[in-house]
């Protein structure tokens, strides 16, 4: 199949179906289909859209934080059935997806990470040069997607359900997502653009929900996958990694440290993808694109693999044919044409007798 067409063809093929039905799917199934079957799919596709495909899981988990379990520990009460059993099956439904399909969900159906590709695409066809963060600056970056999960996932909508902090911090994440605004005016909703003013807080997160959303679209024409380093979802995801039966593979071999093509080819700029092989290679930020496995230049290096079942290898042949329209850093190549067949295609054209 892949010598017919490019993995990376074949996953944009994925990525723009998964972003018509995460945003127009409500539309075709029904609100309420759509929020009994899509609830917990681990992807960036926002509750606040009532017509969107794919509801966050992270709109479940804050809201059980928010309205029950830290309301609990205001009453004091004794944690029951009645308080984490909607938390456990939220997790547990998020879990079964997980399980399938792990990491891919951010790096095949995320509506966000499709939406951050295709300005990149963008960015290089206005010659906008491609930027990259060198392997000893993205330890400096790594913690964000953490801190994001524990204070704005976690922490807020847990502390405004005990009433410390004010109702509106119940999502917080919620309310400052890119996604939340993307999804929503792809529908035609502007709503989500406008700033709420009822509050000082809600005001804030309106200021900052709209700086952060124009912020990463521009970033995203010369930056690989802005967002995705800061997301809370990927950090949220990396604790199930190890579970996963999707996953990618990397053998030893003695190549690797002469070449580093699969981390320039990495969107998220892992150097442990080419320093590393085994569990240690696919690390937590990985989001299974592939791109490390499409531009290795040596034969069954790097897999995408489903428990046993290796469905993608890299390959020196598939390299090359690769490698003719884009380098591993996803720049374009240009078409040159040898001057001598211009001259010949010139002078038959002359020669050529009218009809």
């Amino acid at each position: 199949m892949w010598h017919k067409i490019s993995l990376s063809r074949f996953r944009l093929m994925i990525q723009l179906t998964m972003l018509f039905l995460m945003v127009y799917g409500g539309s075709l199934v029904g609100y309420y289909a759509a929020e009994k079957i899509s609830n917990a799919l681990p992807v960036l596709s926002c509750a606040y859209d009532k017509q969107t495909g794919g509801y966050c899981v992270l709109i479940p988990l804050q809201h059980q934080l928010h309205h029950r379990i830290g309301e609990a520990l205001v009453a004091a009460q004794t944690f029951s059935l009645n308080v984490l059993l909607p938390l456990f099956f939220t997790i547990v439904s998020f879990f079964a997806f997980y399980v399938v399909l792990g990491k891919a969900f951010c790096g095949w159906v995320c509506p966000l990470g499709t939406v951050q590709e295709l300005m990149g695409k963008l960015g290089r066809r206005l010659n906008i040069q491609p930027r990259f963060i060198a392997p000893e600056q993205v330890g400096k970056v790594r913690p964000i997607k953490w801190l994001m999960l524990l204070v704005l996932v976690l922490l807020f909508p847990l502390l405004a359900g005990m009433g410390v902090t004010p109702h509106v911090t119940g999502d917080s994440f919620c309310q400052v997502c890119p996604s939340r605004i993307l999804t929503t005016v792809m529908t035609g909703d502007w709503e989500q653009l406008a700033i709420a003013t009822p509050d000082v807080v809600s005001t804030v997160f309106g200021v900052v929900a709209n700086l952060l959303f124009g912020f990463i679209l521009l970033v995203a024409l010369a930056y690989r996958q802005p967002f995705c380093r800061g997301c809370p979802l990927l950090a949220w995801n990396s604790l199930f990694q190890r579970f996963s039966l999707m996953r990618l593979v990397k053998v030893e071999h003695s190549r690797c440290d002469k070449c580093s093509l699969c981390h320039q080819a990495c969107p998220m700029d892992i150097p442990e993808i080419w320093r590393e092989h085994g569990n240690k290679a696919f690390h937590e930020d990985c989001i299974l694109c592939g791109r490390c496995a499409e531009f290795c230049p040596d034969d069954g290096v790097i897999h995408l693999q489903f428990a046993k079942w290796r469905w993608f290898s890299s390959a020196r042949d598939y390299y090359k044919s690769r490698s003719r329209t884009e380098n591993a850093k996803g720049e374009l190549k240009r078409v040159s044409i040898p001057l001598k067949d211009v001259q010949n295609a010139l002078k038959q054209a002359v020669d050529k007798p009218d009809a």
